[in-house]
């Protein structure tokens, strides 16, 4: 069982597809004491990457879904262990969810061929999580759950010994999501509706479906996220509130917690 401190959970990105003035989009770097994981590396992850851990030093990138607001930034960290000053000796693990690798294979076609070496696999190693299986990483055990969007999505339970987080990737609301995050320590949790409601068929959660969500899962502490500039923080944590009774709070790039 770890001690307090085990665990440790930085917000790289928390913005939607439309980033907040100055921030990225969605990127969770989480570590152990054996491992350091990026889940999802959406635009403007890199920059803000570098200010928390040197990326070659990641032992893995997890992405929820294939929209371009939680993988992009593939693209620049390639070009940063290729060309940058910061380099690794083996090649980085990137796990996509199923049809992921096609999906970005097929949009790497549309760049200039560059020597001899496949334009991904000369600095990753591509590969396809199962959703129904455990990944392991060092010692940070990483599950999924179906999440409910417009596209194949999976939430993401990170635990190491008894500390624990789940991150919501992006669903509207969510019986299988509410099962996975049951009991965590912290609930990562999109808001991007922010007060309002969407029309059928749904794939995104306003602050207080997500914290109907954290109630109903009976999670230590709910962390909003993937909400837009027009929304106050403070009004989204308040209408969370209303339907969570636990710590509640609205992340910014740059915010960590400990478990």
């Amino acid at each position: 069982m770890t001690t307090p401190g085990g665990l440790r959970v930085r917000a790289i990105g928390s913005s939607p597809s439309v980033q907040r003035p100055g921030r990225a989009c969605s990127s969770y770097l989480v570590r152990t004491r054996e491992a350091s994981v990026l889940l999802d590396i959406g635009s403007g992850a890199v920059g803000n990457l570098q200010l928390a851990i040197e990326y070659p030093a990641l032992d893995a990138i997890v992405v929820s879904h294939m929209h371009a607001d939680h993988f992009l930034d593939v693209i620049p960290l390639r070009y940063g262990l290729t060309y940058g000053p910061l380099s690794r000796d083996a090649r980085m693990p990137l796990w996509l969810p199923p049809g992921g690798a096609q999906t970005l294979r097929r949009l790497c076609r549309a760049f200039t061929g560059e020597g001899q070496k496949d334009f991904l696999d000369a600095v990753f190693v591509v590969g396809e999580y199962d959703p129904a299986a455990t990944l392991q990483v060092n010692d940070l055990r990483l599950t999924f759950r179906p999440a409910l969007h417009y596209v194949e999505s999976y939430s993401i339970r990170a635990e190491c010994g008894a500390a624990s987080v789940t991150y919501s990737g992006d669903t509207a609301p969510c019986d299988s999501v509410v099962e996975h995050a049951r009991d965590c320590a912290l609930f990562v949790c999109e808001a991007t509706l922010g007060f309002g409601t969407e029309d059928e068929p749904r794939g995104h959660s306003s602050a207080a479906e997500a914290g109907e969500m954290a109630r109903r899962a009976g999670v230590g502490q709910l962390a909003l996220t993937h909400y837009y500039a027009a929304d106050d923080a403070q009004a989204l944590v308040d209408a969370a509130r209303a339907t969570f009774s636990g710590p509640v709070s609205a992340i910014d790039d740059g915010a960590e917690f400990t478990l």
